[in-house]
C-alpha cells in the first residue's frame, strides 16, 4: 500500500518546490470528478469559540475514512453533508443534503437548501450558514501558495490547503462574535475510485503567532502502516517548511469508546503530542490535551480543539485552541491492542474516544 501510494502521489515533490504555477482547481463535482471537498478552518479564536470550521462534502468516497454511511440517501453521489462547528455544544451542527433535490451549484456560488451558502471565486469567498442556533457570516481572501496535502497521477484527485484572512461574525444562541484572523482554506476533487483501505487519519492545525500557522497530518492503512506523516509550517508572506521525514505522533491518553452514527467504535484522543527530528534533533514538540468538544460529522469521524505547548527551533509557544480532525475505522480490539504498545515503543501510533453527539437535519 506504501509503495503504491508513494508512487501515485505526486504531492512531496510540489510540496518541496519554492513555487506553485499552475491555476487551482475550484469547483462542483462535474465530469470525472464526482466528489468534491472544501472547508474553511479558523484555529486560535478565543473562548467559547476556540475554532471555527466550516467542512461540505459532496458525494461520498469510498474510503472508510470519509465515508458517513448514515448520511447517504439513495445514493452516495448524490449526497452532501456540511459540518460547521464551534467548541460550544450544538445539535445542529452537522446537515445533509440530497444534491439533485435541496443543492444548486453555479459558476461562484455553492448554496445548500437555505442554509449553507459559499460564493465567490479563487481567491475572495463568502462563508455563510443561516441557522436558529449558529449563524456564520464570514469573508475570506486566500493566498495563491498551496500546499498539497494529495496530488495523484493522471489526475486522479488532488487535495490542497492555503492561508487565508478571515473577517465576520458568528452568532450563537443569541451572541455575536466578531471573527477577525487566519485561517486555512482546502479543497479536494477526486473521481470515485475503488475502495481504499485507509482507516485512520487525523488532521490539526494551530497558531504558534498571527502570521505562523502549523498543519500536522498523518494517515494509516488497515495494517496501521503510515502511509502519510507531515507538518507543513507555512507563514503569511508564503515561506512554508515541509517535513515527511521523522515527523511522529503518539497519543498517551485517550476517553473511554464511543460508537459512531456508523456503528463504528473508537477511542478520540485526551492527550497526544508531536515531536519532529532535524539532525536528529528536535525541531518541534507539541504536547496537546484535548478539550473534550469532539463533534461527529467529518466524515466517518470527529471535530475537536484542544490546548497546547511547543517548543519550534527552541523558541516556546503555548495556546488555547489548536483544532483537530480525528477519524479511527481500525477494528476496536486492534485498536486498544495498539494502546499497549505505545508505552513500549518510542514509535508513533494512534488510539482515541469522547463523543458530542450529532444531529443531522
Amino acid at each position: 500500500m506504501l509503495k503504491i501510494t508513494n508512487f501515485l502521489d505526486l504531492s512531496r515533490q510540489l510540496n518541496l518546490k519554492a513555487q506553485h504555477r499552475e491555476p487551482l482547481a475550484y469547483h462542483a463535482p462535474q465530469g470525472r470528478y464526482k466528489i468534491v471537498h472544501q472547508s474553511l478552518v479558523i484555529p486560535g479564536l478565543p473562548a467559547p469559540l476556540y475554532y471555527l470550521n466550516f467542512f461540505t462534502l459532496l458525494g461520498q468516497p469510498n474510503l472508510p475514512i470519509w465515508l458517513n454511511a448514515d448520511a447517504v440517501f439513495n445514493d452516495s453521489l448524490d449526497t452532501a453533508t456540511v459540518l460547521v462547528s464551534a467548541s460550544p455544544h450544538m445539535v445542529g451542527h452537522l446537515k445533509r443534503y440530497s444534491i439533485s433535490r435541496d443543492c444548486q451549484f453555479e459558476d461562484h456560488q455553492f448554496r445548500f437548501a437555505q442554509t449553507d451558502t459559499i460564493s465567490g471565486q479563487f481567491p475572495q469567498f463568502r462563508f455563510q450558514r443561516l441557522d436558529t442556533e449558529f449563524q456564520v457570516d464570514l469573508q475570506i481572501r486566500a493566498n495563491n501558495q498551496p500546499v498539497y496535502f494529495s496530488k495523484l497521477r493522471l489526475n486522479l484527485m488532488e487535495f490542497w490547503s492555503v492561508l487565508c484572512d478571515c473577517q465576520g461574525q458568528v452568532r450563537y444562541q443569541g451572541q455575536t462574535y466578531h471573527i477577525q484572523g487566519m485561517g486555512a482554506l482546502q479543497y479536494a476533487r477526486s473521481v470515485h475510485m475503488p475502495p481504499l483501505p485507509l482507516c485512520f487519519y487525523t488532521c490539526q492545525i494551530l497558531h504558534f503567532a498571527d502570521d505562523l500557522q502549523i498543519v500536522l497530518q498523518q494517515v494509516r492503512d488497515q495494517f496501521n502502516q503510515v502511509v502519510i506523516s507531515r507538518c507543513y509550517i507555512r507563514q503569511a508572506d508564503g515561506q512554508h517548511q515541509f517535513f515527511d521525514q521523522h515527523v511522529q505522533f503518539k497519543i498517551d491518553r485517550v476517553y473511554p469508546w464511543v460508537q459512531t452514527p456508523n456503528a463504528q467504535r473508537m477511542y478520540l484522543p485526551r492527550e497526544f503530542n508531536w515531536r519532529i527530528y532535524q539532525d536528529k534533533k528536535p525541531y518541534l514538540t507539541i504536547h496537546a490535551q484535548s478539550r473534550g468538544d469532539f463533534k461527529f460529522g467529518l466524515g466517518a469521524g470527529y471535530v475537536g480543539s484542544f490546548h497546547f505547548d511547543a517548543e519550534l527551533n527552541g523558541k516556546h509557544y503555548s495556546g488555547e485552541s489548536g483544532y483537530c480532525e480525528y477519524v479511527d475505522c481500525r477494528p476496536l480490539k486492534w485498536q486498544e491492542n495498539q494502546q499497549k504498545s505505545f508505552f513500549q515503543e518510542k514509535l508513533l501510533n494512534t488510539e482515541p474516544c469522547l463523543l458530542k453527539n450529532k444531529k443531522i437535519d
